[in-house]
This record gives C-alpha cells, sequence and structure tokens, in this order.
C-alpha cells in the first residue's frame, strides 16, 4: 500500500528529477477529457465512440450484423475522422528534437479549439444535425490527442487506452509473480478515465451535450496553458524518449 500510495502522489506531483517532468498529471488531466467526450459521443450522438477505437470497430461489426440502435456510418465516420486526426498528429510530433512540452501545449490548443467548435455547434444545431459535424470535431481532435500522446512516451498514460494499462496492473502484480511497476499511476489513470466518464454522462443526462463538450475545452486549455508554462528550453525532461 505505501508503495501504491507512494507511486500516486508521484504521478500527480513528479519531483524535478522525474524523467517526464510534468507530463504525467497533463496526460491525466487528458484521460479525464477523454472520458467526458466518449460520454458525449456514446450517449448524445448514438452509441459511437470517438476516442476509444476497439469498441468501436465492434460496434461497426454489430452494425453490420444488423444489431439495432447502431449506425455503420456514424462508426466509420468516427473512424476516418480519427485516423485524419491521428495523422496530422504524427505529422506535429514528427520532428527529431521536439520539445514535449511545447508538443502537448500545441496538439492540446489545436484540440481545444475543435471541441470548442463542437460545444458550440451542440449549443446551436437541435437534433440528429449535429452528429456528424459532432462526430468529425470530436473524432479529429481525439485522433491528434492519441498520436502526440503516442510520441510522449509517458508509462501507462496513453490517455484514451486503458486496456494494458489494467492488464499490466494485473499481471505485474506481485502477487502474478511481478514487480509490480507504477502501480498508483496506473489506478489513477482508471480513476482519472472513470472520473471523466461519470462527469460527462451527468452533464448529458441532465441537459444536452454542450455543457460537457465545454467542461472538456476547458480541460484542455487547463492542460496546454500549463504545458506552455512549464516547458522551460533546456529542462531535462524535453527531449522525446524514444
Amino acid at each position: 500500500m505505501r508503495a501504491l500510495l507512494a507511486d500516486a502522489l508521484r504521478t500527480l506531483a513528479p519531483p524535478r528529477t522525474d524523467r517526464h517532468g510534468p507530463l504525467p498529471p497533463l496526460m491525466l488531466l487528458l484521460t479525464v477529457t477523454t472520458g467526458v467526450v466518449d460520454a458525449v459521443s456514446y450517449l448524445a450522438l448514438g452509441h459511437v465512440f470517438v476516442a476509444n477505437m476497439t469498441g468501436n470497430v465492434v460496434f461497426l461489426g454489430f452494425a453490420l450484423a444488423g444489431a439495432p440502435g447502431l449506425s455503420a456510418t456514424a462508426s466509420l465516420v468516427s473512424l476516418a475522422a480519427f485516423l485524419a486526426g491521428a495523422l496530422a498528429g504524427g505529422r506535429l510530433a514528427a520532428r527529431p528534437a521536439a520539445h514535449r512540452g511545447r508538443l502537448l501545449a500545441l496538439a492540446t490548443g489545436v484540440q481545444s479549439v475543435l471541441t470548442a467548435a463542437a460545444a458550440v455547434t451542440a449549443a446551436a444545431v437541435d437534433g440528429g444535425a449535429a452528429r456528424y459535424p459532432l462526430i468529425v470535431l470530436l473524432g479529429l481532435g481525439m485522433g491528434l490527442q492519441n498520436a502526440v500522446a503516442r510520441r510522449l512516451g509517458v508509462p501507462d498514460l496513453t490517455t484514451t487506452v486503458l486496456t494494458l494499462t489494467l492488464t499490466g496492473l494485473a499481471a505485474d502484480s506481485p502477487a502474478a509473480g511481478g514487480t509490480g511497476p507504477r502501480p498508483g499511476r496506473r489506478i489513477l489513470s482508471a480513476l482519472a478515465m472513470l472520473l471523466g466518464g461519470l462527469a460527462g454522462a451527468v452533464l448529458v443526462l441532465h441537459g444536452r451535450p454542450a455543457p460537457a463538450l465545454a467542461l472538456a475545452t476547458l480541460l484542455l486549455l487547463v492542460t496546454a496553458l500549463a504545458a506552455r508554462r512549464l516547458s522551460a528550453p533546456d529542462a531535462p525532461w524535453a527531449p522525446p524518449t524514444a
């Protein structure tokens, strides 16, 4: 328990010597954002994901089989938007000497614009007319986020996928014969996604998608501003890890 709490504290408030600097808590903010956005997409846009592409591909298969309440078109549009966003994120992160903090600030700044546009669209357009514009805007942002998170290379903080994180939590635990690395970080990642999903669902179920998307935009702006402010040019954590 002591090791778990120490690792969680190190994730939330990294020491100056941490090889990833302030990135871990900022990645947790992005994980919360993912939960909020996927709550909007699943609950308000017709059972489609814009961040969880594993679920989206499965939904596509269900829809093609004729399962009620699912749309193959919506899943395909989401997949296409996500891939386009990931392509843009890959190009953004392709510079070998890119400063990781500034890369995160730039990417989340762009994503906040996309999410803000989605919030405005959700507030201004009623009914199903907003469905596909919202899927495209949110899918682009989540693809961008995923590509940049991959480039940042902070272990167990992918911001959009928990399967490997939870597998590692169990498979690497002392009970399984492992050393149990980063248990606090892994649990915090799962809790961050849970918190985002809960907050997004509450806002969607008790109103419209716009407030939830406004919350996601705020989280992205906080991440962008913090990453920019903390990005000293000579920071030892700045160079990419891969």
